[in-house]
């Protein structure tokens, strides 16, 4: 059974931005990793999972076929929610720029080459898309949360939809025989 969707679209995520980033703006493909802000490593751009959320338009309770006697039920979908935060090395004097510079080259990626295709791989992913969040604020910082850590300017993505499929089957018994018979009644009087 794929369960391995949303793992498998944090791996693109970062894959895309590593083959549009190394060389160029830096030299390790590692400093570019799936982290949260507060345990980052020696990450360089953090691309973290803040969020999953039902897709409701995607909701189905129909069956599908798996063969004559089996049917799985509906898988489920969901949209990912990510934070993009570069983190700036050397000169504290030159971060801030590093820092703007990562959040362009990585807003240029994701919108520049990023199709369907490239975000998950796999079937049923043609319609996954990502977005640049605009959200207020308060809500970027009620996200980047993190205990004696400052606020870092980042960058807000939604992804999905994401399918998780189902592993319940149910037996199902097809109609293999039907026979019609045709009957004559009489009508009688009133």
């Amino acid at each position: 059974m794929r369960y391995t969707g949303i793992a498998e679209a944090g791996e693109a995520l970062v894959g895309i931005l590593r083959r549009y980033m190394v060389p160029e703006m830096f030299k390790s493909p590692e400093q570019i990793g799936l982290c949260h802000p507060a345990g980052r490593g020696d990450c360089r751009v953090g691309v973290w999972l803040y969020d999953i959320r039902e897709c409701e338009e995607l909701r189905s309770h129909s069956m599908i076929s798996i063969d004559s006697v089996r049917e799985r039920y509906a898988p489920s979908y969901v949209n990912l929610f990510y934070m993009i935060t570069p983190y700036a090395g050397g000169d504290i004097r030159y971060q801030a720029k590093e820092e703007q510079g990562i959040l362009g080259r990585v807003i240029q990626i994701l919108n520049d080459h990023v199709v369907p295709e490239e975000l998950v791989e796999g079937e049923g992913k043609a319609g996954c898309s990502l977005a640049l969040l605009n959200l207020p604020m308060e809500e970027k910082l009620r996200i980047f949360n993190v205990p004696n850590m400052e606020y870092r300017t980042s960058l807000f993505y939604e992804m999905g939809p994401i399918e998780i499929e189902s592993e319940r089957t149910k037996h199902v018994s097809r109609v293999v025989d039907l026979r019609f018979g045709v009957e004559e009644r009489k009508r009688g009087r009133r």
